[in-house]
């Protein structure tokens, strides 16, 4: 059973009995953390170093904290600009800053990867597609120069960053949270535009995040996260992010469980390429999900592994927790979001804002 390559969800605020015979058994690759998991900056901290003492090796202790509506800690501290704020209004000095000030942040949370940042192009502002204000604007460029800035000074204070959704999660119609959206774009009419971001952020991404989007004319029988085309044979072998961290968005989004069972799923997902299957919610599924993984060749998991192995030297331990320094960080952001005013916005349903 190969549970190393899967990154899991908690439950609550803290871990039950249950759960904690559990990632001592899995050892998991590491864990994600939401907003049902936080309660006071003190408590996460003391979660993330609980969840570091089950396991054998460093593990990844991954958030999605992108700024705006996607704010995992918005109940402890003040939520940064989003990425539509910095957009309306491109301050690079606090555009730096806000990517400063959520590394260390999360670092004083014990946490070492951030999900960040969204690299989509905001093909269809107007759809309920996940994104609304979670992209940098509206051309390649525009997001290579604002989340390319703010992923730089984040990755100054030693944290590990995600470029997402590869290829494409921009061209989706429809909200993979709740169903597998479809684009007919063309892997010509991406390279154009949509990759861009990726291939120039190339050195600076630690890992990339797969889109659940299917793209017919590239796979017509998987999504992006589930395909060995635009994992290995696009991602990996033409555009050379061989030696990145690769990993699925949430296997437990209604794009993948209408259609896959989560031990199916996880075993296409590394098949494809993928280093890591996130399984972030029914976790009850991790064993049969590491049991499909499992049925893999060694000399095939080996090279995740491999992978795995160098990420895990990028990780940097996090510094003592201490409730003045807190207090300092929540006041920087404080100023930013006073520079930096949000856009009014219509307000999107998406489940990705209440997870």
């Amino acid at each position: 059973m190969d549970s190393s390559l899967l990154l899991l969800g908690i439950r609550g605020t803290h871990i039950s009995s249950e759960e904690a015979k559990m990632f001592r058994v899995l050892q998991p690759a590491g864990y994600i953390l939401f907003s049902r998991n936080i309660e006071s900056a003190e408590q996460v901290r003391q979660l993330t170093d609980e969840l570091r003492s089950y396991s054998e090796e460093e593990p990844i202790l991954a958030i999605d904290q992108e700024g705006g509506r996607v704010s995992r800690t918005a109940s402890i501290a003040p939520a940064l600009p989003s990425a539509a704020a910095f957009s309306a209004n491109p301050n690079t000095e606090m555009l730096a800053r806000a990517g400063d000030v959520t590394a260390e942040m999360l670092q004083l949370l014990g946490l070492n990867l951030n999900f960040a940042p969204v690299l989509d192009i905001d093909h269809f502002p107007d759809s309920q597609n996940a994104l609304r204000q979670r992209c940098w604007g509206r051309n390649s460029q525009d997001i290579l120069d604002r989340a390319g800035l703010w992923n730089r000074w984040a990755r100054k204070r030693g944290m590990a960053s995600c470029g997402k959704h590869f290829p494409a999660c921009g061209r989706a119609m429809i909200d993979p949270h709740d169903d597998l959206p479809f684009s007919e774009a063309r892997q010509e009419e991406m390279m154009k535009d949509d990759v861009i971001p990726y291939t120039a952020l190339m050195p600076e991404l630690d890992a990339v995040m797969l889109a659940h989007v299917m793209y017919p004319s590239i796979d017509p029988e998987y999504p992006a996260s589930l395909s060995k085309r635009i994992v290995t044979d696009w991602l990996r072998e033409q555009l050379g992010f061989e030696k990145h961290l690769v990993l699925t968005d949430d296997l437990d989004m209604g794009a993948i469980v209408k259609r896959y069972g989560a031990a199916e799923a996880a075993k296409l997902a590394i098949a494809a390429g993928n280093d890591l299957a996130m399984i972030c919610h029914h976790t009850e599924n991790a064993h049969e999900a590491a049991k499909a993984i499992s049925e893999l060749s060694d000399d095939f998991l080996e090279t995740s592994h491999k992978r795995l192995k160098a990420f895990r030297k990028k990780l940097i331990f996090p510094p003592a927790f201490s409730e003045q320094r807190w207090q300092s960080i929540t006041q920087r952001i404080q100023e930013i979001r006073e520079a930096i005013p949000e856009p009014q916005v219509l307000n999107s349903q998406s489940i990705v804002t209440r997870y």
